[in-house]
């Protein structure tokens, strides 16, 4: 099935794009989780967002959810790792599963943790974002999953199937590591040390950390909150580390729109849901246009 409209990230842009674009009546598929936003749920207290005065981040959420269900609008818990343009749709990635739309419009909120020296640069060639779309090239070989959320843990142990050696470098306080946990299988080394470079010739063969020696290895999985938007999306324009946007969230690809925090400050909820609709708007209108010219 290709989708008039797919949508990446649910926090208030996604949302509301999702909710604009149920109104005007376009198949479109939401991609994100069931909490949302981790942003918005960790918020003490929202004073700004218009008719909630002092309201909880996780009271808010509770009144997205409720929006989402009266109007009968589901989440896709994927995570979408890349998406290209096609001419006149777009192929989205999720391991081994690909999703085609028409339009896309990216709410993936901003990625907070500065690259680590070498990730950019060796990213395809020896490192990667995502566990499930590269994990049969390291068949026996090994490697590192730096971690920057609890989802890095699952990641780790899918590679550690097929690997001769994982190692997990944590990123973020866990819980779960502090207390013992089991989430991580017990032939998982834990290295608890900053790493500062990823080093190799034509590929990755080494990282090297803070304190401890340089760790060789064969490739390394960076698994954060969201993906940088070079990254996900392969010829699109940045500007500051922001997707470059006009005023009516148009990227630099035909078709592709953007919202929320992914294209830059102010940093706000109540500012990414206007840029929501506006994207879902312009999606819509790009639509129309389209089949008027195919007719």
């Amino acid at each position: 099935m290709r989708y008039d409209i797919a949508i990446i990230g649910s926090g208030p842009a996604g949302l509301s794009a999702a909710i604009n674009a149920k109104i005007r009546n376009k198949s479109f598929i939401l991609f994100g989780n069931d909490n949302l936003s981790t942003k918005l749920t960790k918020a003490a207290s929202i004073d700004n967002y218009l008719g909630f005065h002092e309201i909880t981040g996780e009271d808010l959420k509770e009144k997205f959810v409720e929006h989402l269900e009266k109007m009968e609008i589901s989440i896709t818990n994927k995570r979408i790792n890349n998406i290209y343009a096609m001419g006149e749709y777009f192929t989205l990635l999720c391991g081994s599963e690909m999703f085609e739309a028409t339009t896309v419009i990216l709410a993936t909120g901003v990625e907070y943790t500065k690259p680590i020296k070498g990730e950019e640069e060796f990213l395809g060639r020896g490192v990667s974002y995502c566990a499930t779309c590269d994990a049969p090239l390291y068949r026996d070989k090994n490697v590192a999953v730096i971690g920057y959320n609890d989802e890095s843990q699952e990641e780790a142990n899918f590679l550690n199937e097929l690997t001769s050696k994982t190692y997990f470098i944590p990123m973020y306080k866990s819980e779960f590591l502090m207390r013992g946990s089991k989430i991580l299988e017990d032939t998982i080394e834990v290295i608890n040390d900053r790493p500062v470079e990823i080093n190799g010739d034509n590929l990755v063969n080494n990282i090297q950390f803070r304190n401890i020696e340089e760790l060789a290895i064969d490739g390394v999985f960076v698994i954060k909150d969201s993906t940088s938007p070079a990254s996900l999306v392969p010829g699109i324009d940045i500007e500051d580390r922001h997707i470059k946007i006009d005023a009516m969230m148009n990227t630099s690809i035909a078709g592709c729109f953007a919202a929320g925090d992914c294209v830059g400050r102010p940093y706000s909820y109540i500012k990414a849901a206007g840029q929501g609709q506006i994207a879902a708007l312009s999606a819509v209108s790009y639509l129309d246009k389209l089949k008027l010219k195919n007719k």
